[in-house]
């Protein structure tokens, strides 16, 4: 195992290489990995509070490619052991927050370093719990270490003395400390990375943390923990708490909790808002939330763009992991010169795409996460009535959660697959009268979160990125694919609040700022 950070402190952090699955011994690796892990299945997730451990099975994870297949037998937490966790937690902070910071940096990137020695098996992991096709499942594993050995970096930088002014007579310093203990609620779509950097955030500027993994994917919550543990993160400092949404609303009302790092949907997102605003009786602190929320995501197509940029784009966009990404496409405001030309191609384009098994390495679009997700998209086609013209892509005949990718046209602009997150591969393409038409669409959205242009004229593109209210806007590419470090990733509006995950920022909202003033003018000494 090999940590930058444990050589050099101050090496330059870079993003993990993806693995390159066109060659033949990769996919082989992968590929036993795999079977390796279908031997250990199901993986047992227990309730996890400092050195207690609870295994009674009461909820499963399955393979949403084969819902047959039981990934994890997972033990839901009770209100109490919540309570007994953060308890737990606030104690074991005390010490963990005193510690250097360069200990904490260091056991991020052990944590790290263990993610790389398992990669293939928790890509095969998110492979069998959420249906990640490979590509996207070891992206995944990457962005976890990523997140890791990003904060490590950042969060000796943040120890560092802030410079402020001085004045003869007096010197100020500025210091940064924990707050106390975070509440981590995680998704299922990104579940090792986007636990694995709220939590690593938080525990690297010395916070305690009660991780509450999403229902769908415990077991790579648990991987998640394991790795963190195994990198030096003291037991008491990190727990456990598989479950439903009842265990995150215990945590998100418990008052010994500080901070709320969130990402999931905006109605939960914002009652989790709700609920901080009040402190409790006794509650001697403001609780902090960061949140991310989702987006209703468009993508502008000006008349001079170039189609065979645009519609492989498009493609990825919208319909890789069968559009399971808050940062996925799933407008289309094209300028009306060209919207029969890339409505004509999308609508033979999308048939291209196959619909798969994640594990299978030719699949393009994979199942979505549950029946409920499949539901809910289909609810929203069928409620569109005649009128919009729709295509869509062939499925299989298996038992896998299958939603067809699908392209709507002429869609009411009221109807709910244009107005709201379906979570889903599910495109509108909309046409309009030109660019300035499509951002003022843009401009009267609730969410903004990521949005594209496609556009040769450089004065257009300065003149949409200067306006666009979105949090990540990308130019002449696809719109997923945001790297720590790189593209730091967050929304506007109604789509979240807080700094960007993977930007120099994104630490400070896991400690509290003390700013000390002292008169160093001396005048005598004390009498003894």
């Amino acid at each position: 195992m090999t940590s930058a950070v444990l050589d050099d402190p101050m090496t330059q952090f870079t993003n993990e290489p993806v693995r390159e699955l066109r060659r033949a011994p990769e996919r082989a690796r992968l590929e036993e990995a795999l079977a390796e892990l279908d031997r250990r299945l199901p993986i047992a997730v227990p309730v996890t509070i400092g050195a207690r451990v609870r295994d009674e099975p009461s909820f499963d994870s399955v393979d949403p490619s084969d819902p047959g297949r039981i990934v994890a037998r997972a033990t839901a937490a009770t209100s109490r052991e919540v309570e007994g966790a953060v308890r737990v937690a606030a104690e074991a902070q005390r010490e963990w927050g005193a510690r250097p910071a360069i200990e904490r940096a260091r056991a991020m990137s052990r944590a790290a370093g263990e993610l790389r020695e398992r990669r293939a098996e928790l890509a095969a992991l998110a492979v069998r719990e959420c249906a990640k096709p490979w590509s996207q499942a070891d992206a995944d594993v990457c962005e976890a270490i990523d997140f890791l050995e990003f904060y490590a970096r950042g969060a000796l930088a943040l120890d560092a003395a802030s410079p402020l002014i001085q004045m003869p007579g007096e010197r100020n310093t500025l210091r940064h400390r924990a707050r106390g203990v975070a509440a981590v609620i995680a998704p299922w779509n990104f579940p090792l990375a986007i636990l694995a950097g709220m939590t690593a955030a938080a525990l690297v500027t010395g916070n305690a943390v009660c991780v509450k993994p999403a229902e769908q994917s415990p077991a790579c919550g648990l991987a998640v923990v394991e790795a963190l543990r195994q990198g030096g993160v003291p037991d008491g400092v990190i727990a456990l708490l598989p479950g439903d949404g009842a265990v995150g609303g215990a945590l998100v009302e418990d008052p010994a909790v500080h901070t709320i790092a969130f990402t999931g949907s905006g109605a939960v997102g914002l009652e989790i808002l709700r609920k901080a605003a009040s402190p409790a009786a006794g509650q001697r602190h403001l609780k902090r939330v960061i949140a991310e929320m989702g987006g209703k995501n468009c993508v502008i197509v000006d008349a001079d763009a170039d189609l065979d940029e645009v519609i492989p784009a498009l493609l990825d966009s919208a319909f890789a992991f069968a559009g399971q990404k808050c940062s996925a496409a799933s407008r289309t405001l094209v300028h009306e010169r060209i919207a029969d030309e890339l409505l004509d191609r999308m609508r033979g384009a999308l048939h291209t795409l196959r619909v798969g098994p994640a594990e299978d390495f030719e699949t393009d679009v994979p199942p979505v996460i549950d029946p409920d997700a499949r539901a809910r998209i289909e609810s929203a086609l069928a409620d569109l009535g005649p009128g919009s013209e729709i295509e869509r892509a062939a499925v299989p005949a298996g038992p896998g959660y299958w939603v067809a990718p699908t392209i709507v046209a002429g869609a009411p602009a009221d109807s709910g697959v244009v107005t709201s997150e379906l979570f889903g591969p599910v495109l509108t393409i909309e046409p309009v009268a030109g660019v300035d038409a499509a951002c003022e669409i843009v401009d009267g959205l609730g969410q903004a979160l990521t949005g594209g242009l496609f556009s040769r004229d450089p004065a257009t593109i300065e003149r949409v990125a200067a306006r666009t209210p979105v949090g990540n806007f990308y130019v002449n590419r696809a719109t997923t694919g945001a790297m720590p470090g790189r593209q730091p990733f967050g929304g506007n509006r109604l789509s979240g609040m807080g700094f960007k995950a993977g930007g120099d920022e994104y630490l400070l909202q896991f400690v509290d700022a003390l700013v000390i003033t002292e008169n160093t003018v001396r005048h005598g000494l004390p009498i003894e």
